[in-house]
């Protein structure tokens, strides 16, 4: 309603005035916000939106955007009550309503290649809670906008259109993908987010701005531009009205020759530009006026302010029939040797760490709501998930967790999660003492992932919890650094658990440097229920040296030739020559597949005859199609265990690569080879470094990766489904993100490798793929980055990176059941918190209890409880989600009905309200603009609600999320 008036019959020009503020990238987030290092970049977001907000005060006519509330954020709480008030007239009181809009409303304009799709619900929702609670209805976005994202994820369509939007705007796509579509005038169209829900529940009309997100050539007004003003007045010598006029009506009339309706859309602004926003609204003016009034001279031409919502809405109304799109925008190319497919792995550690404190963050929101109060403010002080919730919003930031900032930038984003890390083990320490009743010295080890723990190193005796996220009970392999060589572990109920002493790898050894000093790890299996927590128990056994003499003899056994790793399972077979993996046999199923698995590095293109194009940050090139093999054998041994039934360790005769693969005697798992990788520049040579797995499967060019996490997308080798791809780079033109999982597969067979973080990944040859680990270059892309990736690691020698694959080889349709809930497994993984010294009562006469589980009972395998998180003082927020696809697979590919007023035993659900994937929007309220694919259908309005079931039994089909706000009454004090 407070869209501005158009013109039938005329081209309606929608300026849209917009800064786009990058949530730190070559500046740190404070750094942007204040305006500091101005060396680096000027900007300073503070004075952008003070300025704005002055001149929108001044005319009712003028518009502008905001997109970024992790900025926004910020600047409300610096204001006064005056201000805050004008504002909130700008967005919803007449008669300013409307003239501040937020578009897209997440915390940040997240990426959409390396981020996984909790994140990206959790870092849109705390946006749209702020801009709920401060501006009502009028400050929800209704339009997507993802200007500078480097491609776009066809899961994240889905996603947006859950969340209500009625459209998506994004300025980067493939150059050739665009010069096809304005070949074709298909600029705009309907994108079907998912193959699974029923359209158009996940349809989302798309289109593609015509300057990226920049103002056309020349009309650039803002203090960092160099274009010169409208000087009107016609006594001046540089009198240049009459010039500009007739430049943008005929660039008006070449935007619209690409384009199908009446209308076009010109964003006037840029990266954090409107720091004096007079400059821009002055010119904005004369524009408008001159051009406008060439229409009493013929001119079709009429020009306004507007947003991206009021142009989507004319387009709606224009009532035309839209071509839709079925896959995605992957890979982006913006030049024939210029693909930015090397951010899909760039500073993986960064990204590693991002995946775990998102695990975390999922442990610190269900025990603040399972402990209540009590984890708040506890007996080991106060403390908030709030601020890990912010630090994990802001690192989805395009330029955060995709790797592609500077790299002080870089350390101020995992700053950030430390400091959001520290305040949630605070928290999780008071619910356990509420949950268990134990007050006792708790302590988290955050280096275990190098073998490292002070209390376990040192201490005779002390617990470990293990608390479960997951809605199934879990089985869990410990690993714990210790010195001694025997010890004793007992479950909650003080039945002595198997456990085996094993030596620590020089390797690791080598990479933690004065982190520890651990000389073995303490292995054993432990479970935890289904959203609980249970107590173990570890005492060190008394050592005489003859015990240590049978325990070193022992060890020594241990190590052989065998060839063979076995459980109940799989076997794999390892090459007597190589020592590589040769073939993995699945005994359930009777299928065997060779197989080669090796590490192999890309040379980092500097430029060459082709292109001056080299290798960084953004931009994956390699100098040649083949990759350099790091070793061709590998010195190997062989631990047994009772627990892991057998461990091969491949170390690469170059000390720069380490391989582990281990099987577990319980997992149904092909094996999990964890690998520790460096990049060592000495021969000046940038690397990228890749596992390959190569097997005889007939592939057809043919492959598969999950699309953040979610959904599966088929990849074909060269090949691009709605243009005619000219491949410039065999290699780097084929890669594509991989989130969570990446396949090949026959008619048969399919082999599957899950990841820990995102990494690059793609099928160069048939009957192979390849996963990217580590890249460490020496040349800038000439990106804006402006440095090389080269990432130095803490003795600047090349950051080591520790990760784990895992593969799984089955039947082509068992192989969901396997992959599905083990990816859950590994992205919520259990949480080990350990103690030692006296034990306390959380209060006097209360019983303490070592293992707890808040549901009644085990959610099917097919249903994920993705959010349990406190929404305020009153509700709780609660997300299920389908974790399968249609047909993906016999057992668990079905609706699935779960009855929310039941589900838990520590609390009731007393009351219910569904609403948008957001939060903020009741479904049944919800309404998204209609659009026709067809020239016989009329448009289908999206419908959110059957009105059918019971508000608490709740039928979720395949790949659903549906989210409740909940009030809930705990049963014990």
């Amino acid at each position: 309603q407070s869209c501005p008036a158009t013109k039938a019959g005329k081209l309606n020009v929608h300026l849209v005035p917009h800064t786009h503020d990058d949530v730190g990238w070559l500046k740190t987030v404070d750094q942007y916000f204040y305006g500091s290092r101005n060396e680096i970049q000027h900007a300073g977001v503070q004075y952008i939106l003070d300025s704005v907000v002055s001149q929108l005060q001044s005319d009712p006519t003028k518009r502008f955007i905001y997109v970024e509330i992790a900025f926004f954020y910020r600047w409300w709480r610096m204001q006064t009550d005056q201000i805050k008030q004008t504002v909130k007239q700008l967005v919803n009181e007449a008669p300013f309503k409307g003239r501040l809009e937020f578009i897209n409303g997440g915390w940040c304009m997240n990426d959409e290649a390396s981020t996984h799709y909790n994140s990206i619900i959790d870092q849109m929702t705390l946006g749209f809670q702020f801009l709920q609670y401060n501006f009502g209805d009028c400050g929800r976005p209704r339009v997507a906008w993802h200007i500078d994202p480097f491609g776009h994820s066809r899961e994240h369509a889905s996603l947006f259109a859950q969340m209500g939007f009625d459209g998506f705007f994004f300025g980067r796509l493939d150059y050739q993908d665009k010069r096809a579509r304005e070949m074709q005038k298909e600029m705009e169209q309907l994108w079907r987010g998912s193959v699974n829900l029923e359209p158009p529940f996940a349809d989302l009309f798309t289109g593609v701005l015509p300057n990226g997100y920049n103002p056309p050539s020349s009309l650039c007004w803002d203090g960092s531009c160099s274009d010169p003003p409208i000087m009107d007045d016609k006594d001046l010598e540089d009198y240049n009205v009459d010039q500009i006029v007739k430049y943008f009506i005929s660039i008006a009339h070449a935007q619209a020759g690409v384009y199908r309706t009446n209308h076009i859309i010109m964003t006037m602004g840029s990266d954090f530009q409107y720091e004096n926003a007079n400059l821009w609204y002055k010119n904005m003016d004369k524009l408008i006026k001159h051009v406008n009034a060439q229409q009493s001279n013929g001119s079709n031409v009429n020009v306004l302010y507007s947003t991206p919502s009021c142009y989507l809405s004319e387009l709606n109304k224009a009532n035309l029939t839209w071509s839709v799109k079925t896959d995605d925008f992957f890979p982006y190319a913006d030049g024939p040797h210029q693909f930015w497919t090397g951010y899909f792995t760039s500073r993986p550690a960064l990204k590693r760490y991002e995946r775990m404190s998102n695990n975390f963050l999922q442990v610190c929101n269900q025990l603040e709501v399972l402990a209540g109060s009590k984890s708040r403010e506890g007996p080991f002080g106060k403390a908030d998930s709030f601020t890990l919730k912010e630090a994990m919003a802001v690192a989805q930031h395009h330029d955060a967790v995709s790797g592609t900032e500077k790299q002080h930038v870089a350390d101020d984003y995992a700053k950030r999660l430390a400091a959001g890390w520290s305040r949630c083990q605070v928290l999780v320490s008071n619910a356990l003492a509420s949950l268990s009743g134990i007050k006792q010295n708790v302590h988290f080890c955050n280096y275990l992932n190098v073998s490292a723990c002070r209390l376990t190193e040192a201490a005779s005796n002390f617990t470990v919890v293990l608390y479960n996220p997951l809605p199934r009970r879990v089985t869990w392999n410990v690993r714990l650094p210790m010195n001694g060589t025997s010890y004793t572990v007992t479950d909650p109920k003080g039945k002595t658990v198997p456990n085996k002493v094993m030596q620590v790898s020089a390797f690791t050894k080598q990479v933690r440097q004065d982190k520890g000093s651990a000389v073995n790890e303490l292995v054993f299996q432990a479970a935890a229920p289904a959203l609980g927590f249970s107590t173990y128990s570890v005492s060190r056994l008394t050592e005489d040296s003859l015990w240590r003499r049978l325990a070193q003899r022992a060890q020594k056994t241990q190590l052989g030739d065998s060839l063979q790793l076995q459980n109940e399972y799989y076997k794999v077979t390892f090459d007597s020559d190589t020592g590589l993996v040769s073939q993995i046999e699945n005994l359930h199923k009777g299928i065997n597949l060779p197989i080669t698995q090796n590490f192999y590095w890309y040379n980092a293109s500097i430029g060459d005859a082709k292109s001056s194009q080299a290798s960084g940050a953004y931009i994956f090139r390699p100098d040649s199609f083949n990759p350099l093999l790091i070793s061709k054998t590998a010195k190997t041994y062989v631990v047994k265990t009772r627990i892991i039934k057998k461990k091969k360790k491949k170390k690469k005769k170059k000390k720069w690569q380490d391989n582990v693969v281990n099987i577990s005697n319980s997992d149904r798992l092909a094996g999990t080879p964890s690998y520790l990788s460096t990049a060592p520049c000495r021969d000046r040579w940038g690397k990228e470094i890749i596992s390959r797995f190569k097997t005889p499967l007939q592939t057809n060019a043919t492959f598969y990766t999950d699309a953040n996490g979610r959904e599966i997308l088929q990849r074909r080798r060269d090949y691009r489904a709605t243009w005619k791809l000219e491949q410039t780079e065999p290699v780097a033109g084929n890669y594509y993100p991989v989130n969570s999982r990446i396949y090949i597969k026959d008619g048969k067979q399919q082999l599957t490798v899950l990841t820990d973080r995102s990494q690059g990944g793609s099928s160069i040859m048939d009957g192979s793929f390849e996963l990217m680990l580590h890249r460490r270059l020496l040349y800038d892309d000439h990106r804006g980055v402006d440095e090389p990736l080269s990432e130095p690691g803490d003795y600047n020698v090349g950051l080591v990176v520790r990760g784990k694959h895992i593969l799984f080889l089955d039947t082509v349709d068992a192989s969901a059941d396997l992959h599905r809930p083990q990816a859950q497994q590994e992205f919520m993984s259990p949480q080990i918190v350990l103690s030692t010294g006296q034990q306390y009562p959380y209060w006097m006469g209360l019983k303490s209890v070592k293992e707890f589980s808040a549901l009644a009972e085990e959610l099917p395998r097919n249903v994920h409880l993705l959010t349990l998180a406190q929404w305020d003082a009153k509700s709780v927020l609660i997300r299920l989600e389908h974790q399968f696809e249609k047909g993906e697979s016999t057992n668990y590919s079905q609706p699935v009905t779960v009855d929310l007023m039941k589900l838990f035993s520590h609390f009731m659900v007393t009351s219910l309200v569904e609403m948008s994937l957001g939060a903020n929007e009741k479904k049944d309220a919800m309404k998204r603009m209609a659009w026709r694919v067809t020239e016989d259908q009329e448009p289908v309005e999206p419908r959110f609600s059957s009105g059918r079931e019971s508000i608490s039994a709740i039928t979720l089909k395949p790949m659903e999320i549906r989210t409740f706000l909940a009030t809930i009454q705990y049963l014990y004090s």
